[in-house]
């Protein structure tokens, strides 16, 4: 399998660790990972802080990917759904963390969230 970037250049530089567009060939699995949230631990409890429930969500994710034999370098979209705009950059500044040198295609949308207390929900698509 071979994920090539596609970052044309008339359109301005993807800034953040991501890339305008993603082309996968010789994939053989495809992963569609629902919607994660921080929502996961035995106690069924939801973190209180923006960090600990993003760091969560993403625990989530790769969980349900390992499942699948995979992992970070597999991922080629990522969609993030933040219940506000001031976790903008703490989200950025986890998921550049996690994702460590990884740019998949990313979208990032501001809304409501299912649960009040859940400040984000993550999901993503995976190819090997």
């Amino acid at each position: 399998m071979e994920i090539t970037q596609l970052d044309p250049p008339v359109l301005p530089a993807a800034t953040g660790q991501y890339t305008h567009g993603v082309l996968v060939t010789g994939g053989e699995r495809t992963v569609y990972v629902s919607g994660q949230v921080p929502w996961g631990d035995e106690d069924g409890r939801v973190p209180e802080s923006f960090d600990d429930q993003c760091r969560m969500v993403w625990r989530n994710v790769l969980a349900v990917l390992a499942e699948a034999g995979m992992g970070v370098q597999n991922i080629v979209k990522v969609n993030t759904y933040l219940s506000d705009r001031q976790y903008r950059a703490a989200n950025s500044e986890i998921r550049q963390e996690i994702l460590d040198g990884h740019a998949p295609a990313l979208t990032i949308i501001i809304c409501d969230i299912y649960a009040e207390e859940w400040l984000l929900e993550i999901d993503v698509v995976a190819v090997a």
